[in-house]
C-alpha cells in the first residue's frame, strides 16, 4: 500500500508542475486562480503521500521514486501537451529514469 501511495504522491507532484506552468509561475496567479489553487492542492497532496509512504519505505528510496515519478511524469507532460523536444537522448535519460526507480523498488527489501 505504501508503494502505491508513493505512485500516486508522484503523479500529483506532476500535477502540482503542470499547474504550475498553467498559473504562469504564480506571477499572474489572479488572472489564472484555478490553476494556483490546483498547485496548492497537489503540492498538498503530493507532500502528505510521500510522508505516509515514507512511514514504510525508508527515506532514501522514498524521496528518489517519488521525485523519479515525478520527474517522468513531468517531462512526459512537456512532451505530449507542451510539444517540448522529444529527442533520442531525452527517452533515453527517460528510461533511465524508470529503470532508477523499478530498481530502487526491486531493491527495497523489508
Amino acid at each position: 500500500m505504501a508503494w502505491l501511495l508513493l505512485i500516486l504522491g508522484g503523479f500529483f507532484e506532476v500535477g502540482f508542475t503542470t499547474c504550475l506552468q498553467e498559473s504562469g509561475n504564480l506571477t499572474h496567479w489572479h488572472k489564472n486562480w484555478g490553476w494556483a489553487v490546483g498547485f496548492f492542492a497537489c503540492l498538498f497532496f503530493s507532500m502528505y503521500l510521500l510522508n505516509e509512504a515514507a512511514k514504510h519505505i525508508p527515506m532514501g528510496t522514498c524521496y528518489a521514486v517519488w521525485t523519479g515519478v515525478g520527474a517522468v511524469g513531468t517531462v512526459l507532460v512537456g512532451i505530449f501537451v507542451y510539444h517540448e523536444p522529444a529527442n533520442l537522448l531525452r527517452i533515453i535519460f527517460i528510461f533511465t529514469l524508470i529503470a532508477s526507480v523499478i530498481g530502487l523498488k526491486i531493491s527495497h527489501v523489508q
